[in-house]
């Protein structure tokens, strides 16, 4: 058989696909596993009694802005990672930005407020359990995610699971402060970034083995 025989044979049944199939496939994994987070999180913690007054307030707007902002650098970070020909991103810093922000309003929060409330203003009264449930929260969000990447072909594969893991854990983050009554700026910066950033270590971890194509 000559090679263009064989090349017309083997591409005859292809078929088109999306020039945005890979955001498409991304964003039914991110939607899918924050549904199945939410649904661990309703049962297991529920809402703050006060949640649709408290979606109202500053201090939840601050929270949102925080984690819907770092949850989508991660997923722009992520798809340019998923393809198999990315380069380095060079805007990688971007995901420092909202941290840059929150952490300029923590400033300001702990400056207009007494010495002796910076202590309870830093743990709140969900410190310890606040990281680890992000992070827990993030399992789901990150399954939908590996779902996703089965039909990508990322070769950076370290980098592919920190990204995707980060988006994970900033969709948790989201998903928390539903159920989270903190406000303090402080607190988000501490508490919700140490359990984002320790589903992107997770991520980080698994990534060469589970994103293996």
């Amino acid at each position: 058989m000559r090679s263009e025989d064989l090349i017309q044979s083997l591409s005859a049944d292809t078929r088109a696909i999306s020039p945005h199939a890979a955001e498409q496939r991304l964003a039914i994994g991110l939607i899918g596993g924050g549904l199945a987070a939410l649904a661990v999180m309703v049962p297991w913690m529920g809402f703050r009694p006060d949640l649709p007054g408290a979606m109202m307030t500053v201090g939840f707007a601050m929270k949102w802005a925080y984690t819907i902002s770092l949850a989508l650098l991660a997923l722009v970070a992520t798809l340019h990672v998923a393809r198999p020909d990315a380069p380095r991103m060079r805007h990688a810093w971007l995901l420092l930005v909202p941290f840059a922000l929150l952490a300029v309003a923590s400033i300001v929060e702990l400056s207009e407020t007494p010495v002796g409330g910076w202590l309870p203003m830093w743990l709140g009264g969900s410190w310890r359990e606040c990281s680890a449930r992000v992070a827990m929260l993030s399992l789901p969000v990150f399954g939908g995610m590996l779902w996703a990447f089965r039909a990508l072909a990322p070769t950076r594969l370290t980098a592919a699971g920190a990204a995707a893991g980060l988006v994970s854990g900033a969709c948790a983050a989201t998903i928390y402060g539903l159920h989270c009554p903190e406000v303090s700026a402080t607190f988000v910066l501490t508490w919700y970034t140490l359990g984002m950033v320790l589903a992107a270590g997770a991520g980080a971890l698994v990534g060469p083995k589970l994103l293996r194509w």
